[in-house]
């Protein structure tokens, strides 16, 4: 029982500035068109929460930077997308929590505050066709009422994915003393051999998709450890729980105003060195310098800092070409597929219900949802996930199509109400030009140990950032400042 209780919902789951941002998301930053040729230290290619904070901190060291952003926006996968009540809510990255310190320290330091993610009431589990709220303040705190031996593997289960993540070097994960055993094969056969009761396994299939938004056959075990690794700082080992938990875990706390609020700001302090709708299509070395060429503007730079993810940095053209076991990195590092949806309602209808707007589904497009309302719940908004195979289905059906199905799954676990939102919006990430899916770059069977050393490892004076990147928080917001931080501090001891 003791084991029963340290398992919980979410970790089975997966569950001056505001002038300046306008001109950061129209893609009418100055020097888009005035200075179409730049002469800086460094170019950085991206201009999301790693591409920023790298600019940020070369600045402050006193050297000159130019941003390139493909997209008419800054924040990558960070959005804000606008309702239609004039709220916003976030279309990418959402959620920060312990541990979490880079991306915490960066929006105290542009003044963008937080709030806790709704969590009061009670949690849905939708499975077998039945609906089941529970409590989370019991005697088994926030696990499912699933049965006793399903409970009992799945905390077994847990413990030992955290126990071996313990012997997972988060800074070079292919070290590991037993690497080539869990990179040969993939999550869901180590998981058909431990996962044996029925409900274990589709706890655990959930937290899968929730957490990567891939399926457990296209997961190596080595990479599923080094994140289950990854998710604390340099004096907090990582856990399961603490990537999937809404309280206490990664889903704790929400941006007021937004996620993309923070690299609003952030590009705010940059000024014109931030360059949008400027996608870069080759970078050179001539010289001694880089020659990097976007869409209207090229960069002399001594060093460049490509911050964009693995999969669309192998897109650009290089000369010298890349070492043979980067470009294999970047063919080998897919995007996990991944979708939100959110219906707008006047009210927070589900709280007055007792519910907490936090669902585990068994089926449907939709089978992990939030109560994404404002702080001031001045409306209501439902946040829903579409995930791994649930996504793929949808990506080019038509977003009416899309609606329904979610209003459909919505309404199953909310109750009809649900049917009738007063506005609905939809982002599909594996349809998104300059992200081709999302949270993050993951790596099959065999990439980590035959590749993994090419991920951080600058090319002459190419570097590398971008939340695949980091060593902690990897694929989350953090990981993408960390990142940025990283890879300053490795251009300023090269120049």
């Amino acid at each position: 029982m003791a084991r029963e209780r340290q398992l919980s919902r979410r970790s089975l789951i997966g569950g001056a500035a505001a002038t300046a941002g306008a001109v950061a998301l129209t893609g009418t930053a100055a020097g888009t068109a005035a200075a179409a040729t730049r002469d800086v230290d460094v170019a950085i290619v991206g201009g999301g929460l790693a591409g920023l904070t790298t600019a940020r901190d070369l600045v402050a060291a006193g050297k000159t930077v130019a941003v390139l952003e493909a997209r008419n926006r800054v924040g990558g996968r960070v959005v804000n997308l606008a309702l239609a009540n004039g709220g916003v809510t976030e279309g990418g990255g959402e959620f920060i929590g312990p541990t979490q310190d880079r991306i915490k320290a960066l929006a105290d330091s542009l003044g963008v505050a937080t709030f806790t993610t709704y969590n009061t009431g009670k949690n849905l589990l939708y499975k077998d066709g039945k609906k089941t709220p529970y409590a989370t303040d019991g005697l088994l705190g926030s696990v499912p009422p699933i049965d006793v031996a399903g409970l009992a593997n799945a905390a077994i289960v847990q413990s030992a994915l955290d126990d071996m993540a313990k012997q997972v070097p988060v800074g070079a994960p292919w070290t590991a003393a037993k690497a080539a055993e869990w990179d040969k094969q993939t999550f869901e056969s180590w998981l058909n051999a431990n996962a044996i009761v029925p409900s274990a396994k589709f706890l655990l299939d959930v937290a899968t998709t929730s957490i990567f938004s891939a399926q457990p056959r296209e997961l190596s075990l080595l990479f599923v450890l080094f994140y289950i690794a990854a998710a604390g700082n340099e004096s907090t080992a990582g856990t399961l729980e603490r990537l999937t938990d809404t309280a206490n875990g990664a889903q704790e706390s929400r941006f007021v105003g937004g996620s993309q609020q923070v690299p609003i700001k952030l590009a705010a302090t940059l000024g014109d060195r931030v360059v949008l709708s400027a996608p870069v299509r080759s970078i050179t070395k001539s010289g001694g310098k880089y020659v990097v060429t976007a869409d209207g503007v090229t960069v002399t730079a001594k060093k460049v800092v490509v911050a964009v993810p693995p999969p669309l940095a192998g897109r650009i053209q290089f000369d010298p070409l890349l070492p043979a076991a980067r470009d294999q990195l970047s063919q080998r590092l897919p995007m996990g597929s991944i979708g939100k949806a959110i219906a707008v309602y006047d009210t927070p209808f589900w709280r007055t219900d007792g519910l907490n707007g936090q669902v585990v589904s068994d089926t449907g497009a939709v089978r992990s949802t939030f109560d994404n309302s404002p702080p001031d719940a001045s409306y209501g908004a439902l946040m829903g996930f579409i995930e791994a195979d649930e996504m793929r289905e949808y990506d080019a059906a038509a977003v009416a199509d899309v609606k329904a199905a979610v209003l459909k799954d919505f309404a199953t676990y909310f109750g009809d109400k649900a049917k009738t939102p007063t506005s609905f919006v939809l982002q599909r990430w594996d349809n998104e030009g300059f992200s081709r899916g999302g949270p993050v770059a993951y790596a099959p069977p065999g990439v980590l140990t035959e590749y993994g050393t090419a991920l951080r490892t600058p090319v002459d004076g190419i570097h590398w950032a971008g939340t695949e990147t980091s060593t902690y928080w990897n694929g989350f917001m953090d990981g993408a400042v960390r990142s940025g931080e990283r890879a300053a501090r490795e251009v300023l001891a090269a120049l």
